[in-house]
C-alpha cells in the first residue's frame, strides 16, 4: 500500500507514474517500503488488533508511517539526494499512504465487527477470578461484543459467585476443573484476574495450566488497588507499576512550581494595598497580631506554618481544634467578612512564594484533623503527595468551610483525589477561572 501510495503521489505531483525518470523518488519509496516490513512489527501493527483500543492503534499506525518517512529522509541525506526530492510529493505520498492503510483497517475492522456480532469469528473465554476486575472484564466482553469474546465459564470462590447472576455462564468451583473444562469445551483463551492476595492460588494455577494449549492472559487486579496512580513504567529494565506517584511529578510539576512562584509575586505585588487596609481593620477590631500562623502538613507530610489574616479574637485551645460555626462569638466583625469572602486566605501567597504551597491544590487541614481522619477515611493522607493549595477542585464545587460530619470530609477528599489523579496545567487554569466566579464565597464559610 505504501508502494501504491508513492505511485499515486507521483501522478498527483508530476502527472506521470514513478519510474527511472525520477530515480531518487523511486529509491526513497522502495527503501521506505522495505523498512516498513521491519518497523511496523515493532509497533505491534501486525499483531491481532482484537480487544485493543482502535483510536490508539490508528494513532500508532500514523506515527509508524511518519517514523519510516523520517528514516527515509535521513537515508536520502546520506546518499546526497534529499535535495532533489519534491516536498510536495512527500506530502502527497505520506497522506495517501496513511489514508490507504487506515481505510484498509477500517474496512477489515468493520467486516469483522459485523461477523462477530453475528456470532462468527468469536473466541470462547474462561475467566479465573471474579472480583472487581473479573466482573469488569466480563461486563466489557458482553457490552463490546464486536471484539468477539464469549465468556463461557468463570472460576469464582464462594464470596464472589453471587455476582455471577446468569445461567448462561458455567461456574467452575475448583482450580483443578479449569483445564478439564477448557479441553472439553473448545475454549480459546483463559483470563486470570485473581487479586494479589490470592498468590497461593496463582502459584497453583501456574502448575495446573502448564500443559494447557490455549492463550492465557493475566490481567492484574488494578481495580482493587485504591491508589493515586496505576501507570506502567520501565524501571531497572523491568515493567513496574507506580501506585503512589502523582501525575504532577516530573518536568510538568517543575513548570507548575515555576508558574506558582510567578503567580505569587504578581499577586502579592498587586494585593499589597488591600493587605494594608485589611491589616488596619484587624488591628482596630481586636488586640493581637495581623497574621495567624498554624502548623500544617505540606508535600509528603512535611510540616510548615501556614499564614492567614487573623479573623478571631485571641483564645487558647488545648489539644483540640474547634472549627468556626455559624454565629461563633470568637469571630470578629472584620473576621466574619474575611472568612465569608476567603480574603483571610490571601497571605498564603507568601507560603506559595516560600515553596510550601501551590496556588491550586488540596486545602491544608489542621494537624488534629489529619490525625482523626487518616483513620476514618481511606486514602485521606494521599492528599499530601502534592503541595496543598490556596484554592482547589473541591472548593470550586462548593466544598468549603465547616466539616462537621465525616460525610462532608469524605466528599472533600474525594474531589481532592480526583484532582491529584487527573491533574494538568489546563485543569489548574480552569480552577483559577472558576475560583474567580464561585470559589471565594460560600454559605458554609463561617
Amino acid at each position: 500500500m505504501l508502494g501504491i501510495a508513492g505511485h499515486l503521489a507521483s501522478n498527483f505531483r508530476f502527472g506521470a507514474p514513478l519510474d527511472l525518470t525520477l530515480p531518487i523518488h523511486a529509491v526513497l519509496l522502495y527503501f521506505c517500503c522495505a523498512l516498513a516490513f521491519f518497523a511496523f512489527p515493532h509497533f505491534g501493527l501486525y499483531a491481532s488488533w482484537r480487544g485493543r483500543f482502535m483510536p490508539f492503534m490508528f494513532g500508532r499506525l500514523i506515527l509508524s508511517c511518519a517514523m519510516v518517512l523520517t528514516i527515509g529522509l535521513i537515508f536520502g541525506f546520506l546518499i546526497h539526494g534529499v535535495g532533489e526530492v519534491s516536498r510536495l510529493w512527500l506530502f502527497y505520498w505520506y497522506l495517501t499512504g496513511v489514508s490507504l492503510l487506515v481505510l484498509y483497517r477500517i474496512v477489515v475492522y468493520g467486516a469483522l465487527r459485523f461477523l462477530r456480532k453475528k456470532g462468527i469469528n468469536t473466541k470462547r473465554v474462561v475467566i479465573v477470578g471474579y472480583g472487581k476486575t473479573g466482573q469488569e472484564m466480563h461486563k466489557r466482553a458482553v457490552q463490546q461484543d464486536w471484539y468477539g469474546y464469549e465468556v463461557a465459564a468463570v472460576y469464582a470462590d464462594e464470596k464472589d459467585v453471587a455476582a455471577l447472576n446468569t445461567s448462561a455462564v458455567i461456574h467452575i468451583d475448583t482450580l483443578e476443573g479449569i483445564n478439564d473444562y477448557v479441553v472439553a469445551n473448545h475454549v480459546n483463551e483463559i483470563w486470570i484476574t485473581l487479586p494479589m492476595s490470592a498468590s497461593a492460588q496463582l502459584h497453583e494455577l501456574q502448575y495446573l495450566l502448564r500443559n494447557t494449549l490455549v492463550d492465557i492472559r493475566w490481567i492484574p487486579d488494578m481495580l482493587g488497588l485504591q491508589m493515586l496512580s496505576k501507570r506502567m513504567v520501565d524501571f531497572l529494565g523491568l515493567p513496574t507499576v507506580d501506585l503512589n506517584r502523582p501525575v504532577s511529578h516530573g518536568m510538568r510539576g517543575g513548570v507548575k512550581h515555576l508558574l506558582d512562584k510567578l503567580f505569587a509575586i504578581v499577586a502579592l505585588t498587586g494585593l499589597a494595598p488591600l493587605f494594608a487596609v485589611i491589616a488596619v481593620c484587624i488591628k482596630a477590631s481586636s488586640p493581637g497580631p495581623v497574621f495567624f500562623r498554624q502548623a500544617r502538613l505540606g508535600l509528603n507530610g512535611k510540616k510548615f506554618m501556614v499564614y492567614k489574616f487573623r479573623s478571631m479574637k485571641i483564645h487558647q485551645e488545648h489539644d483540640t481544634v474547634t472549627q468556626a460555626t455559624q454565629g461563633d462569638p470568637r469571630v470578629t466583625r472584620i473576621g466574619q467578612f474575611l472568612r465569608s469572602t476567603s480574603f483571610d486566605e490571601l497571605p498564603q501567597f507568601i507560603n506559595v512564594l516560600l515553596g510550601d504551597m501551590s496556588v491550586v491544590g488540596p486545602r491544608p487541614h489542621a494537624l488534629k484533623h489529619n490525625e482523626i481522619y487518616e483513620e476514618l477515611l481511606e486514602l485521606y493522607m494521599a492528599r499530601h503527595r502534592v503541595k496543598p493549595g490556596i484554592t482547589g477542585w473541591a472548593q470550586i464545587h462548593g466544598l468549603r468551610g465547616e466539616t462537621d460530619t465525616v460525610d462532608k470530609m469524605e466528599k472533600r477528599v474525594e474531589f481532592d483525589l480526583h484532582y491529584i489523579q487527573h491533574w494538568s496545567l489546563l485543569m489548574d487554569f480552569r480552577i483559577l477561572v472558576w475560583t474567580t466566579f464561585r470559589g471565594w464565597t460560600s454559605t458554609n464559610a463561617y
